[in-house]
């Protein structure tokens, strides 16, 4: 018995103003709108009754009056490609449409212009008259009558599909979904001035992804019950972990994270999700691998990214989730693959390449739909996901009556599939939108709950479906670059993109070398740059290209906290002197493994001295001398610049002049003066005690002794006269009062000792 519902209240919320059209009001059997908002049950088996409700919308410039709905089964469909003929066909055809199915009407009152009222009709699956296991097309149409047309017509109707099976089929097929959780880039690589290194996010919007209803709550949420296979981008997990602890979002003030508790929850419902899953881990971030291919290659090292991924992906699918994922698998955008992205796949360990049926076409004229596995040579298999069933869910699923046909189509689908040869079981995998919003996985969901109790399917995951048997006749011909779509490659990223990569990279290497704790500037920007390659990028070039520019420049901003300390003019008073060079380092770590080296402009006026090794504590600043030498006068510029280790230039070099005032021509005539003064003055002395050695030698032994039985050295020249006199007048020469004292100093002309400094 066929039940209407309305009442006047839902009837007056449903109502819909009618705006006036810029084109002719809808006529014929496009004037009502009819939307099938629901069907169950969606596969239904003998004995079971079919409900089907929706929403009546005239679109008309007139009312409608004496309007019936009525529920019509169409004929059983012959294959896939009817599927299609079906969903795009508009007018009316009685004889493709069928009749009304008898007793299961139900009358409509006057639908005003731009009015909606919900129906429901309920037919018993008998009265559908059934027959053949198969997919039939089931019509909801409304017939009444208008100003224009007073003789009743059908003024809607709105399609879908019936699968219909008795029995369970004797070889099911196996149906593998891949369950993606894939977001945006959110962390940046940038971090906090603090020992635990508080990570920065874009923005905090990835809360509302994992919150309780957020589309990524409900893929958790729904795929633990459902016989799916995770494919996960390991960042994901990495950049949720982070928000458990402590964290800021970028801006000008740096607020802090408040979603901690919500990141908890979504980690702790996906680790017991996984328990009873397979997991398979992308590579981290979810590189684009056509990018790669077929820019990425131009730039060296480009390619070496995707093998530290990898496996930085099994670690952090397994430190977070606890479980061991497959890494194994690769998933080009849209599944489009050609012979160089599969080159690029499979370089980093992939061996299993998922691509899709609308790019590895089939060429050889199979009734039927060939299992996904392809052997494609190299010991690499291309699954090929079914191009119909992957996109069965896109669009706007958060309207009921595009949910419902959405669900009715992909079981016709594979019923289709199973029907094309029963005695044939293949394996078919699903590879739906990378990130489906909440609406999307419920539909998804949805459709896969009608099929747990299918009579045609079995749930395989996507290592069997690796594994299955391959058709012999089914196409594993790579195709050409040419044949990749062109709406994609104006996604890609640019060979520039992959340049500013390199040269970020570069210059982290380069920092790397000089720091005592090399790991905690890596990590964040090691993940930044594989972050840089995303797939999430395609479609939003500017975003991609700012996210790089604020990764170089941080890294730049840091590199420059461990730099040369300007220094003023010095000057040089001797030959010799001790210039310091300070290192400040601003840096939380200590630096250490470079080389300091003054290089001096003119040499043959000033020695730099040698190079010295560096080594700085964190917040410090540290001064290194050299030991200089001058030969010559005048100003002399020298240049300071720090090395690593491999002789690179670190840092930008810091000159300054030093002024070398040698010491003057008439100083060393003074000096040389002096000297010779002293060698004539020694000179006269040895002199002297020789005459008086041999007057002591002629005058006898009693001479030697005074008078008192002294030994005769206090005589008139008094004690320690080196005279010799004996108060004899005429004996000798008198010593002349400018004649030089023995106390008269060396003239020192050596090298000034080390403790001279050189203020900068």
């Amino acid at each position: 018995m066929a039940l209407f519902t309305g009442v006047p209240l839902l009837v007056g919320l449903l109502q819909i103003p009618h705006a006036p059209a810029a084109h002719a009001a809808p006529s014929g059997s496009r004037t009502v709108d009819v939307s099938i908002d629901s069907l169950s049950p969606s596969a239904p088996a003998k004995g079971d009754t079919v409900t089907v409700s929706g929403t009546l919308t005239n679109k008309g410039s007139s009312a409608v009056t004496g309007a019936h709905v009525a529920m019509r089964r169409g004929p059983s469909l012959s294959g896939r490609s009817d599927l299609g003929t079906v969903s795009h066909r508009t007018g009316f055809s009685p004889g493709a449409d069928g009749e009304e199915v008898d007793g299961h009407t139900a009358k409509v009152p006057a639908l005003e212009p731009g009015i909606s009222r919900p129906f429901s009709l309920s037919v018993p699956v008998k009265d559908l008259d059934l027959g053949d296991d198969g997919v039939y097309q089931l019509g909801v149409s409304l017939s009444g009558k208008t100003q224009s047309a007073p003789v009743e017509q059908v003024l809607g109707i709105e399609r879908t599909f019936l699968p219909w099976q008795e029995k369970d089929a004797g070889k099911k097929t196996q149906l593998t979904y891949m369950w993606p959780l894939i977001s945006s880039t959110h962390l940046t690589a940038e971090t906090d001035a603090d020992t635990e290194q508080t990570p920065v996010f874009r923005d905090d919007d990835l809360a509302a992804e994992i919150a309780p209803g957020g589309r990524l709550q409900q893929m958790v949420a729904l795929g633990k019950n459902l016989p799916v296979t995770f494919v996960i981008d390991p960042d994901l997990l990495a950049t949720v972990d982070a928000m458990t602890r402590t964290y800021k979002v970028q801006g000008p003030d740096g607020p802090a994270g408040k979603n901690q508790a919500v990141a908890k929850q979504w980690l702790n419902q996906l680790e017991d999700a996984v328990k009873t899953h397979e997991v398979v881990a992308l590579p981290f971030a979810d590189p684009d691998l056509a990018s790669l291919a077929h820019h990425g290659k131009r730039v060296p090292s480009s390619l070496g990214h995707l093998g530290p991924a990898t496996e930085l992906a099994s670690r952090t699918v397994d430190t977070i989730l606890g479980v061991k994922p497959r890494t194994d698998f690769a998933w080009p955008v849209d599944g489009a693959i050609d012979s160089s992205i599969v080159d690029v796949a499979t370089s980093a360990g992939a061996h299993n390449v998922i691509t899709r049926s609308d790019s590895l076409q089939e060429t050889g004229g199979l009734p039927y739909t060939p299992t996904a596995a392809r052997p494609i040579g190299g010991g690499n298999t291309a699954i090929v996901a079914d191009e119909q069933l992957s996109r069965a869910f896109e669009g706007d699923m958060s309207r009921a009556g595009n949910s419902t046909l959405a669900i009715q189509n992909f079981l016709a689908q594979t019923q289709m599939i199973s029907l094309q040869d029963p005695g044939r079981q293949r394996s078919v995998v699903v590879a739906p939108q990378r990130m489906p919003t909440a609406g999307q996985a419920q539909t998804m969901a949805s459709a896969l709950r009608s099929l747990d109790s299918s009579r045609w399917t079995q749930p395989l995951n996507l290592s069997g479906a690796a594994k299955a048997e391959p058709d012999s006749a089914a196409t594993r011909r790579i195709p050409s670059s040419a044949s990749y779509p062109a709406a994609l490659r104006r996604q890609e990223l640019p060979t520039a993109a992959f340049q500013q990569i390199q040269d970020t990279q570069s210059a982290l290497d380069g920092f790397r070398v000089i720091l005592d704790q090399p790991e905690r500037v890596v990590t964040p920007f090691g993940n930044a740059i594989m972050r840089e390659m995303s797939t999430q990028w395609r479609g939003n070039r500017t975003g991609a290209g700012t996210f790089r520019t604020s990764v170089r420049s941080y890294l730049a901003s840091l590199t420059k906290k461990v730099r040369l300390i300007q220094k003023s003019e010095a000057t040089l008073s001797g030959r010799s002197a001790t210039i310091p060079v300070t290192v400040q380092n601003n840096l939380l770590q200590g630096v250490e493994g470079m080389t300091l080296e003054l290089t001096s402009s003119q040499p043959n006026r000033l020695d730099a001295g040698t190079p010295q090794r560096i080594k700085v504590d964190g917040g410090h600043s540290q001064s290194f001398k050299f030991d200089t030498t001058a030969n010559a006068n005048g100003p002399v510029r020298v240049k300071a610049q720090l090395y690593t280790a491999d002789g690179t230039p670190y840092g930008n070099a810091m000159t300054f002049v030093v002024n070398v005032t040698e010491i003057t021509a008439t100083v060393m005539l003074v000096i040389a003066g002096g000297v010779l003064l002293l060698v004539l003055a020694g000179v006269r002395i040895y002199l002297q005690r020789k005459r008086a050695a041999a007057r002591r030698a002629e005058d006898g032994p009693e001479s030697a002794d005074g008078p008192d039985g002294e030994d005769g050295t206090d005589g008139p020249g008094g004690k320690g006269d080196d005279s010799g006199g004996s108060g004899d007048a005429g004996s000798d020469e008198a010593e002349q009062p400018g004649d030089p004292a023995p106390e008269t100093g060396s003239g020192n002309t050596g090298a000034s000792g080390s403790g001279e400094k050189v203020d900068r």
